[in-house]
């Protein structure tokens, strides 16, 4: 690739009109490759795609191109990129001989349609898929990582609502940007490592989103002095002892779990009031402390936050997963770098590591009472995209800062619409032994409800206040009101927090 900045260019341009005729999709190539080939094009095999694409037709020319990573024929790349690919050739994309051209770098359709409001496609540009067909995945020190696991979670987990100013932090190919801008006036993409800028920048361009800067510097210090409503990043958080060859786009070069501590202390400073930063990160889990104490002791109560542990891999599992990510597990010296690897883990007094959702939301200045911390463990299947329910997290704990003393019991719920009863119990039995609320939706969480919880959560429809819900089945059940209302005042407040029942 040239040094030349894409946005004094008009290949980007050029590019996407090609891309747009060929209908080269994801819907397009989906549709193209049928769902044996799709599927086992996910898994890094391309045979069944090769077998599909031997028309000669611009999509199957792009999609044996840059997804297959198949030369083709020179006649047809000029069909396909008509007048485009000796510049393309100059740029670093492509490289021809005389009866070939072969793709250097990936540009690839993306279809994430996080909500309703989002059914644009894009394209994005990044460095060769490693790894096809079995082939050794050896990557460059700055090598430019594509469309992702990691990537399509942290969309997902972005709160997709109307924002002033949005941050990418350590942006990579852009993918991040680029769904920002679709709501935020200004986005702002930073990134270490040159080439990774000049791809997202390329793919700003090339996605017309005209909002997006791109800045050179590492972690904050590009935007200092600058203030976001939302920061999204999906930072550098692999947990190395830091030997060999650094990834840039895996490794920070900072000791442990340092990265994303550093990052939940600082962004802060940098987000306005009710403003998010939402992080996917990797954190150490100790043998002497537990993972949410030792993650909540980096919080400094200016912002309220909602940290879930979705994953956690022993060291040896942890280890193998990075390796083969670098491609080194036929490496002479693989079982030394194993070793290693695992001795730095012992030295460190680390058990396991924890991977998931790190999400923090500020704090007015004039806030009062103490922030809401909520740290739990959540293995268990979501539904996605997941930001609709930590949106609605944000919404419950302003809801129960209301909810104190008297204005518990005046206030009037609803209960959420995807809230659904079930009972257990013996057969021909009068009453269940169990009733279980299961939410449908978000995090799909189910509670254990006795008799009175489980008639409450069926009354709240907005019309009677808690109070008089309360009084109700107490009369009904020949108990006092004021012990009713005592013994269940904590448990509405549960489903408030749970998300089970919410302001009418």
């Amino acid at each position: 690739m040239t040094d030349r900045s894409p946005l004094a260019s008009p290949l980007p341009v050029a590019l996407r009109d090609a891309l747009a005729a060929a209908d080269y999709t994801y819907d397009g190539v989906a549709g193209l490759l049928g769902p044996i080939a799709h599927n086992a094009l996910s898994r890094n095999e391309t045979a069944p795609g090769l077998r599909r694409t031997t028309g000669g037709t611009p999509l199957e020319t792009l999609t044996r191109l840059f997804l297959l990573q198949a030369t083709v024929p020179v006649d047809e790349a000029e069909k396909a990129l008509p007048d485009l690919v000796d510049r393309l050739c100059v740029e670093g994309i492509l490289e021809r001989s005389l009866s070939e051209v072969a793709a250097r770098i990936d540009v690839r359709p993306y279809g994430a349609h996080l909500d309703e409001d989002s059914d644009r496609d894009f394209w994005v540009v990044s460095d060769l898929t490693p790894g096809l067909d079995g082939t050794p995945n050896k990557v460059g020190a700055n090598h430019v990582l594509g469309i992702s696991s990691a990537s399509t979670s942290l969309a997902q987990l972005t709160l997709r609502h109307p924002v002033q100013a949005a941050l990418d932090l350590g942006t990579g190919c852009g993918v991040q940007a680029l769904h920002l801008a679709g709501h935020a006036d200004r986005v702002v993409a930073t990134d270490v490592n040159k080439r990774a800028l000049w791809i997202a920048e390329f793919n700003a361009v090339l996605n017309e989103t005209p909002n997006v800067q791109v800045l050179d510097g590492s972690f904050f210090e590009p935007v200092a002095g600058d203030t976001f409503d939302l920061i999204a990043t999906n930072p550098p958080f692999v947990i190395s002892p830091a030997t060999g060859e650094r990834l840039v786009y895996r490794d920070s070069g900072l000791p442990g779990d340092r990265v994303v501590e550093d990052i939940v202390r600082k962004a802060p400073e940098l987000l306005n009031d009710g403003g998010w930063c939402q992080i996917l990160a990797n954190w150490v889990i100790r043998e002497d402390t537990p993972w949410d104490e030792r993650l909540a002791s980096w919080l400094d109560g200016s912002c309220d936050a909602f940290i879930v542990q979705r994953e956690v891999l022993d060291p040896a599992s942890y280890v193998e997963l990075w390796l083969k990510d670098a491609g080194l597990q036929s490496a002479t010296d693989y079982l030394h770098r194993y070793d290693t690897w695992l001795a730095w883990f012992e030295q460190q007094g680390i058990e396991a590591v924890g991977f998931g959702w790190i999400n923090l939301r500020k704090r007015p200045a004039a806030a009062t009472g103490e922030p809401t911390y909520r740290l739990e463990e959540w293995p268990y299947d979501v539904e996605q995209p997941i930001a609709p329910a930590i949106g609605a997290w944000g919404e419950a704990v302003d809801a129960l800062s209301t909810l104190e003393g008297d204005a518990l019991f005046a206030a009037r719920l609803q209960t959420r619409e995807d809230v659904q009863q079930e009972t257990l119990g013996a057969p021909g039995a009068e009453d269940p032994h169990t009733v279980v609320l299961r939410q449908q939706r978000g995090f799909r969480r189910a509670r254990k409800a006795d008799t009175v919880e489980a008639a409450l959560v069926g009354a709240c429809d907005g019309e009677l206040s808690v109070g008089q819900i309360l009084d109700a089945l107490a009369q009904l059940l020949e108990a006092d009101p004021a012990e009713t209302r005592a013994g269940y005042a904590e448990k509405v407040r549960e489903l408030v927090a749970e998300g089970f029942l919410e302001l009418a």
